[in-house]
């Protein structure tokens, strides 16, 4: 899929106006190991996710603060919130399949996302000590009307169960994926079990200051190389649509890692456009401010009749990590702890298969 620099980059979109008093609502899951924050504010968005005692694993934007209460309508530009979101694919189709903005359904643009299910207000469905349940509003750019659900894991401190709903509003058709997407720090590192070169594609986002990822595969994982770049390229950028061998990836950042749980697809179901995995990298060696990590998931792409619903699943681990930032010693850990987790998880009967 070809995708424009525009498309591929949010994080200096520039907010129309600022409501920096009207902060977002904030509501929690606490475990004994773990603490995720989400606000119903800017599309239900989760933005923090943190081991106790540790950072947030989760990169976040200054527009949350700055920006917490958008407009929301047709022209809407992107605002670089980050966290975790949910979108739909495939991208090419974002603005082809609706009327309130002609002139994006002419271009066929890619982007920037549904405003309506990316910055509008959801409602609290439930919150209680175990469970989050949010409904966005019903989208007229995509016609879908989107239930988000996040919810503690009994026995399983460490996890944490996503689930996501959406509805055809419309009186007509429409085709569409569930499209997760998890933004870490740039300097992570992700992992993502696959040992045929062939089950990934890579799109290198090249300009005069950006170089092509650097990447390989150690053993049965591919990972992203966080290198320096050679002059006079300051950062490297692309992404890679990927087919794994198995349903999982994971981020490692400082003294904890992301383990993202979900269900294995043949390929014929995802969107040939899309891939299962994809990781969008955006790295500037020396600046931990700039650049991301994007980790995510595509869903089966599905055709809903009027009233018709789909749904995707994920589930989330974070685990401490006290090892070396190495492929070696990180690639040992997934061999040793992933066959574990997947154990506990079929032990308490939320393994997604």
């Amino acid at each position: 899929m070809k995708l424009s620099l525009a498309s591929l980059f949010l994080i200096t979109s520039i907010p129309l106006m600022a409501f920096a008093d009207e902060p977002v609502k904030k509501l929690s899951l606490s475990s004994e190991s773990l603490t995720l924050t989400l606000t119903p504010n800017i599309g239900g968005r989760v933005l923090s996710v943190a081991r106790n005692g540790q950072n947030n694993i989760l990169k976040v934007g200054d527009a949350v603060q700055q920006q917490p209460a958008p407009h929301v309508h047709a022209g809407a530009d992107n605002i670089a919130y980050l966290g975790h979101e949910i979108w739909v694919g495939p991208q090419s189709a974002w603005w082809v399949h609706q009327s309130v903005n002609p002139a994006r359904a002419a271009k066929k643009a890619v982007w920037p996302p549904d405003p309506w299910l990316g910055q509008g207000t959801d409602t609290v469905i439930k919150h209680s000590a175990q469970r989050i349940e949010l409904e966005s509003q019903p989208s007229p750019v995509s016609g879908l009307q989107l239930r988000k659900r996040w919810q503690l894991i009994e026995g399983l401190p460490d996890s944490i169960l996503l689930e996501a709903e959406a509805v055809n509003t419309r009186d007509e058709p429409v085709a569409w994926d569930l499209w997760f997407n998890t933004r870490l720090h740039p300097q992570a590192r992700a992992y993502v079990p696959v040992a045929n070169k062939e089950q990934a594609r890579f799109q290198h986002i090249t300009d005069e200051q950006h170089a092509p990822l650097d990447y390989q595969w150690h053993g049965s994982f591919l990972t992203l190389n966080l290198t320096t770049p050679e002059a006079p390229a300051q950062a490297r950028r692309g992404k890679v649509f990927i087919q794994p061998d198995a349903g999982w990836m994971a981020g490692f950042y400082g003294e904890q890692v992301l383990i993202i749980h979900f269900p294995l697809q043949p390929e014929a179901r995802i969107h040939p456009e899309q891939g299962q995995i994809e990781l969008y990298l955006e790295y500037f060696p020396g600046d931990a401010s700039a650049g991301l990590l994007e980790m995510e998931v595509h869903a089966p792409y599905e055709k809903l009749a009027p009233g018709q619903r789909m749904s995707a699943t994920e589930i989330w681990t974070l685990l401490p990590y006290l090892g070396q930032a190495t492929a070696a010693e990180e690639t040992a850990f997934l061999r040793e702890q992933i066959p574990l987790l997947e154990q506990r998880l079929n032990k308490a009967g939320v393994a997604i298969k």
